[in-house]
């Protein structure tokens, strides 16, 4: 498995666990464990809305650069295509 492949596993293994517990994604991105990274989601795997949908898995292709997955801190520099900047 390629490294990029493996971030990317252990980046959703993670958010799936954060689904299970009652932290909201506000809260977690905020005490600087986890960062939005931008342009790496699959169609429709997205965390949250975009500037063109209104809610979470909605994203409409891969790749979309508004929609964005929660990922540890400093994964998503690793990811290709992936930003922690909001496009504009």
């Amino acid at each position: 498995m390629k490294q990029s492949n493996a971030i990317a596993a252990a980046a959703l293994a993670s958010l799936v666990g954060l689904g299970l517990s009652s932290v909201t994604t506000s809260a977690i991105a905020e005490d600087g464990k986890m960062e939005k990274c931008y342009g790496v989601v699959k169609a429709g795997k997205n965390d949250c809305q975009t500037a063109t949908s209104a809610c979470a898995g909605t994203s409409t292709e891969d790749g979309q650069r508004d929609a964005w997955l929660l990922v540890p801190e400093g994964s998503c520099d690793r990811l290709v295509g992936g930003t922690t900047s909001a496009p504009s």
